[in-house]
């Protein structure tokens, strides 16, 4: 018969398995600080040397890091998503930027879909508290705020969706957006116009998501990214514009 005698499981493994689905469900952020190992042992019920075992066991994995004279660290594993190489390319070319948009039209929509059905109220409370957030910052014309917020917001609807591979992918995607290589979020905030409709927009994403409404809230999302889109289109073709204007000017000033 194909059973063996159940064995107790080492203190460490168990520790090893409470970090590792900590980090698995975006609970440990890339970067995050851990507690002080007195402290860690006392939350996990655990001694000291049970503790080393699995940080140590953890480090090898490379989920963890340790740094020196400051602590151990979730690793910066989100990097290993794109190589330097395709990063470089990202950065570089403009259809980049729009199929960028155009993935995360598809996939956000789906992550607030899925939000509104499967999240929890403590998901839908964090959404809630990011948003109104949001709006205080763009009360305080904070542009830099409100845009850190922006993609608060939209990875906490990813959170709330309850898929860590959705997760994980789009916090790589979201890193690389936070680096400008795929464009500087600020440009989206160049008009007073634009911050409104941009808010506006994250009111109707809230609004269908704390009504449980799967169909509108990824009919919110996907309108709010084509806006994006279109806003940048137009800032690259007003670069465009100007570029060309300029090289009229000059050639006028030549004539003269």
């Amino acid at each position: 018969m194909p059973f063996q005698k159940v064995q107790s499981e080492k203190l460490s493994t168990a520790v090893v398995r409470q970090i590792e689905l900590l980090i698995l469900r975006g609970i440990l952020r890339p970067g995050e600080r851990l507690p002080s190992e007195r402290e860690l042992a006392e939350r996990l019920g655990v001694s000291r040397p049970s503790l080393r075992d699995a940080i140590a066991e953890l480090q090898e994995q490379g989920l963890l890091a340790a740094k020196a004279g400051s602590g151990i660290y979730v690793a910066e594993v989100l990097g290993s998503a794109f190589s330097p190489a395709l990063i470089r390319l990202f950065g570089t070319h403009d259809e980049a930027v729009f199929d960028y948009l155009s993935f995360r039209r598809d996939m956000e929509g789906l992550a607030a879909e899925r939000a509104a059905r499967l999240g929890s109220d403590s998901d839908l409370k964090v959404i809630q508290t990011i948003y109104d957030k949001m709006r205080t910052a763009h009360a305080r014309r904070a542009t830099e705020d409100e845009a850190q917020l922006d993609a608060q917001f939209h990875m906490a609807i990813i959170e709330a969706s309850h898929n860590v591979v959705m997760l994980h992918m789009m916090r790589s995607m979201f890193d690389l957006l936070r680096q400008g290589v795929f464009y500087n979020r600020r440009i989206m905030f160049h008009q007073r116009t634009t911050r409104a409709a941009i808010l506006d927009q994250h009111r109707a994403i809230n609004e269908a998501l704390q009504a449980r409404d799967p169909v509108g809230a990824r009919a919110a999302v996907e309108s709010h990214l084509s806006y994006v889109e279109q806003c940048l289109a137009d800032q690259q073709k007003a670069e465009q514009n100007e570029a060309i204007a300029r090289q009229r000017l000059e050639h006028e000033t030549e004539r003269s």
